[in-house]
């Protein structure tokens, strides 16, 4: 019997590629979709507009959970451990509004829950967190090629040199929470 209470998180830290590679290998995640959301242009976005950073998208993750293996909160902290949520508009090497720290909230439980777990986070770093908290809007997925992007292209320099770091950090703060 399929599980009902499921629950999606929606967020953004940089290229989905990443974000989606690290809760792929999450206990309690049943999907991960990579997407964009956020955005002013009109009508449904492509990765090339997108990447021009004009449309004001986000490149996000659309996270389902099974709330009763893992928390919105857990999701979170995994979240705020496995980027950088104090520098504006960039990860790395990636840099634009496209690339923002976000959490999109679908819900006021969950805006209340973000907005304690930034609270708590701001402790742990030194530069202030300036990931941006706002309700979700329309949520467009991202194009095939950028689905499973890391299951698929894991040979390739960006995956080896961006995405395994951030998994050898989610490996090594988040073991417990993490699939066999």
């Amino acid at each position: 019997m399929a599980n009902t209470n499921l629950e999606i998180a929606t967020i953004g830290g940089g290229c989905f590629w990443c974000t989606e590679a690290v809760f792929q290998e999450v206990k309690g995640i049943q999907k991960v979709v990579s997407g964009y959301t956020g955005g002013n242009a009109p009508g449904r976005p492509t990765y090339r507009e997108i990447c021009s950073g004009l449309t004001g998208h986000a490149e996000v993750v659309q996270v389902t959970f099974d709330p009763a293996i893992i928390s919105y909160e857990d999701i979170l902290l995994i979240f705020m451990t496995t980027h950088d949520p104090t520098t504006l508009n960039q990860q790395g090497a990636d840099a634009g509004t496209q690339y923002r720290s976000v959490i999109y909230y679908h819900n006021d439980i969950q805006e209340r829950k973000a907005k304690m777990v930034l609270k708590e986070m701001s402790a742990i770093y030194e530069k202030p967190i300036v990931t941006e908290l706002s309700p979700l809007g329309v949520f467009y997925n991202a194009e095939e090629q950028h689905q499973d992007y890391y299951k698929n292209n894991s040979e390739q320099g960006y995956c080896q040199v961006v995405i395994n770091p951030k998994l050898a950090k989610l490996r090594k703060l988040h073991a417990d929470k993490l699939l066999n």
